[in-house]
């Protein structure tokens, strides 16, 4: 048994044993195998995607025809385009590390994304997944492009050639990526905070500057060093860059950057095209009597801007291995910042400042904000715990994560909750000012996420006479349940708050049922509103819940019943 398959059973086992509950009430996984075997699944889901446990245990998808896959996510619409990750897994209990991943794994998955993406195809799925599918092939019917991503995950070797051939074969182009992620895999991502230390090599003359007992060097460096870097350290360069890789294929920036090094007349202007990286480290030297050229010793080295350029590049230098004749001549602009470690504040403000211009994940920036701050003092004096930063630790019913109370305030108070599901992307970025306004105290969040997680739990467990609309509907029954606590309450928005607070806890603990039932049923008469009697497919019914329309719907008075 290696160290990494010994060190990965023990984080399987440790999670089968925390979700043991939700396997079986939630997936019907009553075997301890298989409650391993999906354990490391979730392990995978949670480690490849950076999500916290509730977030991961939301992927799996586990309870038959499923086409062997075994987790799911589908990431936010950006550019017309949007990201599905498919992962299977294949765990033996047996930890020799023998035998590769199975043909046959391979072949179902192959499947699986044929038809998947295909929305004419008729498909016979689980309850479970069979929503997320059509809210798939909803998104394919109104025109956006998915770009999927499969995750093959072992405790083994890769599959083999034939596996490889199965692949090549399908024909899908390069609009399916696919992973291999084993039990070294795994470790590698559990250690990605160890600091690095290297020594990188400039090229031509560089600038170095002093600011208040920080340091700034400006220079350019090789595109094949940068490869280098990446080859040597992966994801330990960009444990505090908040960009995650998006891949080669259908990314048009990073598409760009690999035309542009493949193009041996293009190569010597890659320095003017691309915007550079910014990398921050905790002390750097160099010999200050050489001009130029310099090798330079770095200790606690990272990427904080540049994440994609450099993945990038490395992706596109391994693809043109062969020919990189004169590659050398393709450099980037970096910008190197000695800042003390303690000084988590300006490293993150820097992160935000030089990332900002673009639409990306600013969840981890915006946790020093000042009204986040204030949030967490507020909060705090109502018994709850709120999570500014993201962590490993397990989320236990009393503590809250901004993820959440954003989803749950654009949700419930500021009532678009077409947005809170289908523009996480933005939460904290355009949609910021709007979700967390300065007028917004801790009970309002607290009661806002209350009511989104009984909402969100009977989406994840619905009744066995649920309508079939509820695996969408979240967000919405959300919003209706805020309506009814606060009349209930006899108050407006402003007036809820820590004086209050305790009887509006009450109510939801209380009334939570009713007010859930009742919204339910309120979205079944506003869905009538819109289609009459008309059976309404889970497709069609996936994109009315993306609309805005469905809220109009929502406001109109019940109409007047005849002869009243």
């Amino acid at each position: 048994m290696s160290l990494s398959a010994n060190i990965t059973d023990q984080r399987v086992l440790a999670l089968a044993e925390q979700h043991k509950t939700s396997f079986a009430e939630r997936f019907n996984i009553q075997d301890p195998g298989k409650q391993r075997s999906t354990a490391f699944v979730l392990l995978v889901v949670k480690l490849v995607l950076e999500l916290e446990d509730t977030d991961a245990l939301d992927c799996i998808t586990e309870g038959g025809n499923d086409f062997g896959i075994d987790a799911i996510h589908v990431g936010p619409v950006q550019d017309e385009e949007f990201v599905v990750t498919l992962f299977q897994g294949k765990y033996k209990q047996k930890l020799d590390g023998a035998g590769g991943y199975p043909e046959n794994g391979v072949t179902k998955v192959i499947q699986a994304v044929s038809s998947i993406f295909d929305p004419d195809k008729m498909l016979t799925l689980n309850p479970i997944l069979k929503p997320r599918v059509e809210s798939i092939r909803s998104l394919v019917r109104d025109g956006y492009l998915p770009q999927v991503r499969v995750v093959l995950c072992n405790n083994g070797p890769k599959w083999n050639a034939i596996g490889q051939q199965l692949i090549d074969q399908a024909g899908f182009g390069n609009q399916v990526e696919w992973e291999h992620v084993n039990h070294d895999t795994l470790v590698f991502l559990l250690q990605a905070t160890k600091p690095v230390s290297d020594s990188i090599v400039l090229t031509g003359e560089a600038m170095i500057e002093n600011f208040d007992f920080r340091r700034a060097l400006v220079a350019k460096m090789a595109v094949s060093e940068i490869a280098a870097l990446f080859n040597r350290y992966g994801d330990r360069l960009l444990q505090r860059n908040i960009r995650r890789y998006l891949g080669l294929s259908g990314n048009r920036v990073n598409e760009n950057i690999c035309k542009t090094l493949s193009n041996p007349a293009e190569r010597s202007n890659f320095y003017f095209y691309n915007n550079g990286v910014t990398f921050i480290c905790t002390k750097f030297a160099h010999n200050q009597l050489q001009a130029k050229n310099w090798q330079v010793k770095v200790d606690g080295l990272m990427v904080i801007n540049g994440g994609q350029t450099c993945k990038t590049i490395q992706s596109a230098l391994a693809q043109m291995a062969g020919s990189m004749d004169n590659i050398g001549t393709a450099t980037v602009l970096v910008r190197l910042y000695e800042l003390p470690s303690e000084e988590d504040d300006l490293i993150r403000n820097i992160t935000y400042a030089t990332n900002s211009q673009n639409p990306v994940d600013l969840r981890d920036l915006r946790s020093n904000d000042g009204r986040q701050r204030q949030l967490e003092a507020s909060i705090e004096e109502l018994g709850f715990t709120y999570r500014r930063h993201r962590g490993d630790a397990v989320s236990r019913s009393e503590e809250i994560t901004t993820s959440t109370a954003a989803e749950a305030l654009l949700s419930v108070w500021r009532e678009k909750p077409h947005q809170a599901k289908f523009f996480s992307r933005e939460h904290f970025g355009k949609l910021y000012e709007s979700i967390f306004t300065s007028d917004l105290n801790g009970a309002q969040l607290v009661a806002a996420v209350l009511l989104f997680r009984y909402a969100e739990n009977k989406r994840k467990r619905p009744p066995a006479d649920a309508p079939a609309f509820i695996a969408y509907a979240s967000c919405f029954a959300a919003m209706l349940m805020g309506r009814y606590l606060l009349t209930e309450l006899g108050v407006a928005l402003p007036q809820l708050n820590h004086l209050n607070f305790n009887r509006a806890q009450e109510l939801i603990t209380t009334k939570a049922e009713e007010y859930h039932q009742r919204a339910i049923a309120d979205i079944q008469q506003a869905l009538g509103l819109l289609y009459g009697e008309t059976d309404v497919s889970l497709q069609r019914l996936s994109a009315t819940f993306r609309r805005g329309d469905l809220i109009e719907a929502l406001n109109r008075p019940a109409p007047a019943t005849p002869g009243a």
